[in-house]
């Protein structure tokens, strides 16, 4: 198409509900209700760790990290979907959805590499115990959340500024919840193989290198537990992994289904449905999963609450 063709484009409608079978006043609730459930859960989590010394560790620090992401992760994309379903409008300004392109890139990286980080973490408490002290100090720790932090602000900015070099037509249509990067470069009029080259490159370095550490982690932990003569000592040392196995299966299952497989072999409901997976209901189970299977977590909750209530 001609350049001179193309209009110029001010805003985007989110549609990715559009085809809901329900009222949309259902669809408020329940994204109400989870987002509501999600921020309450994270936000004690993160009292909790604050509030107890004991828990002032490297394994809490990289949990309590990931609580702030679950906080910030469907804070970039429920609010607009919740006005949007209340007003029935859908639509969201092109420097909104630019914004909100740039905090879901970068939050669902942190994510990613919290988890990787956490991976390691375990895998160095149980197949080198001994040496946990020496590997995992305080400012180790810190460098291993800070540097993510920094590739996560960096990358998505470049796909952010990649993306404004763009021209839209008059279909502004995009057939997800929010404004996810592979939606918008199917409605542009320019050449993006360029852009689309980024993202397969960025997916394949920030997602398949860290799922890649992560399956080698627990490779080594299970070959570790299995040298474990006792099955009770193999069910207790298990079980400091299960939480953690659980969110990466939540996570990567739901990230594998929107962008790693054939876009011929999936709807954009299907998008859509796998994107609440990992934006807004992982976010929502992991303070949960982490409180009812951490007997550590679970006493500094009780304890919390417990002081709260002599307040009073």
């Amino acid at each position: 198409m001609e350049k001179g063709n193309q209009t110029s484009v001010s805003e985007f409608l989110l549609l990715g509900f559009r085809s809901w079978p329900g009222p949309q006043a259902l669809l408020l609730v329940l994204f109400l209700g989870l987002y509501s459930a999600g921020l309450l859960g994270n936000v004690v989590i993160l009292l909790a760790i604050g509030s107890d010394r004991r828990l002032h560790t490297p394994r809490y620090f990289f949990l309590a990290n990931l609580s702030f992401v679950d906080l910030c992760l469907p804070s970039a994309t429920v609010p607009k979907l919740l006005l949007n379903l209340q007003t029935q409008t859908h639509a969201i300004s092109y420097a909104g959805c630019l914004a909100q392109t740039y905090f879901c890139v970068m939050f669902a990286n942190m994510d990613n590499f919290l988890l990787t980080v956490m991976a390691y973490d375990r895998y160095v408490a149980i197949c080198h115990p001994l040496h946990y002290a020496a590997v995992m100090p305080g400012s180790r720790s810190v460098s291993l959340v800070a540097v993510p932090w920094a590739v996560a602000t960096l990358n998505p900015l470049l796909h952010t500024l990649m993306m404004t070099r763009l021209h839209f037509c008059s279909n502004n249509t995009v057939r997800h919840f929010f404004c996810d990067i592979s939606a918008l470069l199917r409605l542009s009029c320019s050449d993006t193989s360029l852009n689309q080259l980024l993202v397969l490159a960025v997916v394949g370095l920030i997602f398949a290198a860290p799922s890649a550490c992560i399956l080698a982690s627990y490779a080594c932990i299970f070959f570790t537990v299995m040298k474990i003569p006792s099955a009770q000592g193999k069910r207790k040392t298990f079980s400091t992994c299960g939480s953690h196995l659980a969110l990466v299966l939540l996570f990567y299952g739901a990230i594998t289904g929107v962008y790693l497989s054939p876009s011929s072999t999936h709807s954009a409901a299907q998008d859509s449905t796998a994107s609440v997976v990992f934006m807004v209901v992982a976010p929502v189970l992991n303070p949960f999963i982490y409180s009812l299977r951490n007997e550590e977590l679970k006493g500094a909750l009780k304890k919390m609450l417990g002081r709260s209530t002599t307040s009073q």
